[in-house]
């Protein structure tokens, strides 16, 4: 039962935050930043929050810009949801988007591999 009600607080915790950072004014957190994934800790006390930011060159001055306003969001965060403690919010790079398009790429590239090796089996029965 503690596992759900967790699992619910992530996925308010990660709504919440989607759009109070869309209303941040740091110029650092700018373009196309997404969350994640959110972490909570079992006493509710710690929130991983994972990152993916479109832009590379740009993510470690949006993750200063997200550190820096971290307390602003975990305030806003504490008004907008019901709970007795507030978590601390820790930002984190997620790069599952990066990974999950290599591993797509190697996928095509042994699709291509298989093509060929039957349009060369078809040749050679020719």
């Amino acid at each position: 039962m503690a596992g759900n009600r967790i699992g619910r607080i992530n996925e308010e915790i990660m709504r919440e935050l989607s759009a109070l950072i869309r209303t941040l004014k740091d110029p650092r957190v700018q373009g196309m930043v997404s969350i994640t994934r959110v972490d909570t800790s079992a006493d509710l006390r710690y929130a991983r929050v994972f990152v993916s930011v479109l832009n590379k060159g740009d993510s470690r001055e949006v993750f200063k810009g997200l550190r820096s306003a971290s307390g602003w969001l975990r305030r806003s965060l504490g008004i907008n949801l019901s709970l007795r403690y507030t978590p601390e919010l820790i930002f984190e790079p997620d790069d599952s988007i990066d990974r999950g398009s290599h591993i797509l790429e190697i996928l095509r590239d042994i699709e291509d591999k298989n093509r060929t090796g039957q349009d060369l089996k078809k040749d050679e029965e020719e």
